[in-house]
C-alpha cells in the first residue's frame, strides 16, 4: 500500500489539477493503447474537474467513461450518475458512456447487466476517481450494508454487485450498484478526492485502520500494491 497526498489552496485548484492529471492519462493511455478508459465517482467534489477536463482537445470517441457506481433510477431521474456524467462531458463529443445500471433503473437486471458490461472492459482501467462520504464510504461500499463483506473481497471474483445501504441514505434512499473493491483496484491510477476539514479527519481514521467493514474507504488505502493519490482542499 501506498499514499501519495496532494493538497490544495481551495477546491477550485483541486478541480484544476485533477482534470489537468486526467486528461495527461488519457492521452498516455490514447497513445500507448488506442483508447483510455476512465471510471468516476459521481458527487459535488470532483464534477468541476470533470467539467475543465470535458473541454480538453483530445480524441474523445477513444474514451470510454463509467460511472464508480449507479443509484437504481431511471437514466432520467436526477439522482442518476450517469445523467450528471453526460451533463459535465457533454463538451466532450464523440466520448462513450458505460452504463452500470438498466434505462429504467431495475436493480436486480442493474446487476445482471453491470456484470455483462465488466465482462467486456476487463482491461485494467486506465484511472479510477473516487469521493468518500463522511462515513469513509467509497463508490456505493456503505458500512453496514448487508453484502459489504463480500463487496469488500480483494480476491473477490465479481467485479460489480448489487448493495443496498442500511439504512438508505435520506438524501437517496435508492438501492444501488457498485463496482467490488477488487475492480477498482485493478486500475493504473487511483485518485481519492475530497474536501473539507471533517472528511480529512474521517481519511486519517481509515488511514490507520484495518478494518475495512467499518471504514470501507480502507479496503482501498490498504490495499496491497495500491498506490493511491489523495486529493484534499478545505
Amino acid at each position: 500500500m501506498a499514499w501519495t497526498e496532494h493538497v490544495y489552496v481551495d477546491a477550485d485548484a483541486l478541480a484544476a489539477a485533477l482534470s489537468a492529471r486526467l486528461e495527461n492519462i488519457v492521452r498516455e493511455a490514447i497513445a500507448e493503447r488506442g483508447q483510455a478508459m476512465l471510471v468516476l465517482a459521481g458527487g459535488r467534489t470532483p464534477f468541476p474537474a470533470y467539467r475543465a477536463l470535458a473541454s480538453r482537445d483530445v480524441d474523445w470517441s477513444r474514451v470510454v467513461l463509467m460511472p464508480t457506481d449507479e443509484r437504481c433510477v431511471p437514466h432520467d431521474h436526477p439522482a442518476c450518475n450517469l445523467r450528471e456524467m453526460r451533463s459535465a462531458f457533454a463538451q466532450a463529443e464523440g466520448v462513450r458512456f458505460a452504463s452500470l445500471t438498466t434505462e429504467d433503473g431495475d436493480p436486480d437486471r442493474s446487476g445482471t447487466q453491470a456484470r455483462a458490461m465488466l465482462s467486456r472492459h476487463a482491461a485494467d482501467f486506465d484511472a479510477v476517481v473516487l469521493g468518500m462520504g463522511n462515513d469513509a464510504h467509497t463508490a456505493s461500499l456503505f458500512p453496514g450494508a448487508v453484502d459489504l463483506a463480500a463487496a469488500l473481497d480483494p480476491q473477490g471474483a465479481g467485479d460489480a454487485c448489487r448493495i443496498d445501504p442500511q439504512p438508505l441514505p435520506p438524501e437517496a434512499p435508492f438501492p444501488r450498484v457498485t463496482l467490488t473493491a477488487a475492480r477498482l483496484l485493478r486500475a493504473r491510477s487511483l485518485h481519492l478526492a475530497i474536501t473539507g476539514e471533517g472528511k480529512h479527519a474521517m481519511l486519517r481514521e481509515a488511514q490507520a485502520s484495518q478494518d475495512a467493514l467499518r471504514y470501507p474507504v480502507a479496503a482501498i488505502l490498504h490495499a496491497p500494491g495500491a498506490d493511491v493519490h489523495i486529493h484534499w482542499s478545505e
